[in-house]
């Protein structure tokens, strides 16, 4: 059992290192946190969705912006697509699952807002859908992905895409670069 624990934690370092040599990366969680700056600094807010364990990183990272992250703070507006229950279950029954996020986006998405998606695969089809709901000149979307990045690195704005294909490290990434950028975000609205 040791050595299982030891490989996990060996390749979760070897992939965050992998993340600190791409520049490229870099420079992308940097405009992440620009938009998510601008995008307040409008009054606009910021929308999250995902499925499974990327519903749950959007829903931890959107309750750490409307709450407080690293100090007590003003709350900033967030909408955690798909944590209405019976607005889910009733569009995915009356409709289909690949409609949650979408009818949801066309309801309140206004000019200047942002979208960030989860999807650890790139090819969450009602992610895909609630996307392209988004005219480009409306807002901007930011997608945390894995693998290639699928379909969805080829229809956001922005794409913070983890180079593996475990599901668990991917998410671990998210995480770690979700935390990183909020801090970011945190520090330059409410400069003390």
């Amino acid at each position: 059992m040791v050595e299982k624990i030891i490989k996990n934690i060996k390749k979760s370092i070897e992939l965050k290192q992998n993340i600190l040599n791409d520049v490229n990366m870099l420079k992308n969680i940097e405009l992440v946190a620009n938009k998510i700056i601008e995008c307040y600094g409008r009054g606009n807010k910021v929308y999250f969705c995902g499925n499974g364990g990327s519903f749950s990183d959007a829903q931890h990272l959107s309750a750490e912006l409307s709450g407080r992250f690293y100090f007590d703070r003003n709350p900033l507006e967030v909408v955690l697509l798909g944590s209405n229950f019976s607005y889910l279950t009733a569009v995915a029954n009356d409709y289909s699952y690949d409609e949650i996020f979408s009818r949801e986006i066309k309801s309140s998405f206004n000019e200047g807002d942002v979208l960030i998606s989860f999807s650890t695969s790139g090819k969450s089809k009602n992610v895909i859908k609630a996307i392209k709901s988004i005219e480009n000149e409306l807002g901007h979307v930011i997608s945390f992905l894995g693998n290639d990045g699928g379909e969805i690195k080829d229809i956001s704005d922005i794409s913070i895409i983890i180079p593996s294909n475990d599901t668990a490290r991917i998410q671990e990434c998210h995480m770690i670069l979700g935390h990183t950028i909020l801090e970011l975000v945190e520090s330059q609205i409410f400069k003390k």
